[in-house]
């Protein structure tokens, strides 16, 4: 893309956007070109459509289309300023699929089996769960963020460039400290989890690989992220009964409706709910007028 792709990525960074949507929206639109092998500003409505068409044939999933979707309408709508082009290409209607939920239980086995394998893996993994932490968030960290005295953490730029605090557990500072000891760790101003490369994090993917086996040896069955502790922090805490615009807060959600999602997955409130069956005067052991 030359030009374009040097235009679109000063566009994209000065409407401050993550830096990974920034790098998967460049990386769309270069598929684009590469598919028709023309330069994007000669090309419009009919050759974005054909595309997409491409990629449903494909077999590409509503969420990857949906992705494509955003990047072109940026690259029309904003970086090309050809507002008509973007707001005519479709956007995907994506299912809203409930996440898998741990249950506590499943919670304890899957750090029993990260803490044979890894210290690093399980105190990340305990951030991610006990906080409530993107794992980028947690990979991120610097020892300066935990202030143990307001038992508290300190999310700095997390999505949407925010930041925010988070609980922090007993538990899950006693393990920090003994992390840090046992790591070796001296620069208070470095990363907390420094990655191999030099002044580096931790990569979030070395993370999700440990976690996939770490699932394995336990036996859990389900698909478990990094981010599905995430989503088992907030549904726990909402079963304990910890109000829905705290959890939003933790969390660091924008909006209620993000966090509504977990009144959805939350087992113990639905098995709460009464069935109006039960209020019925029929059946066995009842008796009939």
């Amino acid at each position: 893309m030359g030009a374009t792709y040097q235009k679109m990525a000063q566009d994209l960074a000065l409407k401050n956007l993550a830096r990974g949507t920034r790098e998967q929206y460049l990386q769309c639109c270069c598929r684009f070109v590469r598919y028709h092998m023309r330069p994007p500003e000669k090309m419009g409505l009919g050759e974005v459509k054909d595309y997409l068409g491409h990629l449903l044939r494909q077999g590409a999933s509503p969420e990857k289309l949906k992705m494509h979707v955003a990047g072109l309408k940026f690259l029309y709508g904003v970086t090309f300023d050809r507002e008509q082009v973007a707001k005519k290409i479709p956007w995907p209607k994506v299912p809203h699929r409930k996440p898998d939920i741990l249950s506590l239980s499943e919670v304890e086995r899957l750090l029993d089996a990260a803490w044979s394998a890894s210290l690093l893996v399980t105190v990340v993994a305990m951030a991610a769960y006990g906080a409530g932490l993107r794992i980028s968030e947690a990979c991120r960290l610097r020892p300066t963020d935990i202030d143990s005295d307001r038992m508290l953490i300190h999310v700095r730029l997390g999505k949407g460039n925010k930041d925010r605090f988070a609980m922090l557990s007993e538990r899950l500072l006693k393990m920090l400290r003994g992390y840090w000891v046992k790591a070796r760790l001296s620069d208070r101003k470095g990363w907390l989890f420094p990655g191999r490369k030099s002044g580096r994090p931790l990569s979030p993917s070395a993370i999700t690989k440990a976690l996939h086996e770490a699932a394995k040896k336990a036996g859990i069955t389900k698909k478990v992220t990094p981010h599905l502790l995430r989503h088992s922090f907030a549904t726990h805490l909402l079963e304990d009964g910890v109000d829905l615009r705290v959890i939003q807060e933790l969390l660091g959600h924008a909006s209620i409706r993000s966090t509504v999602r977990y009144t959805h997955v939350s087992k113990k409130h639905i098995a709460s709910v009464k069935s109006p069956l039960d209020r019925l005067r029929v059946g066995p052991g009842t008796a009939r007028r």
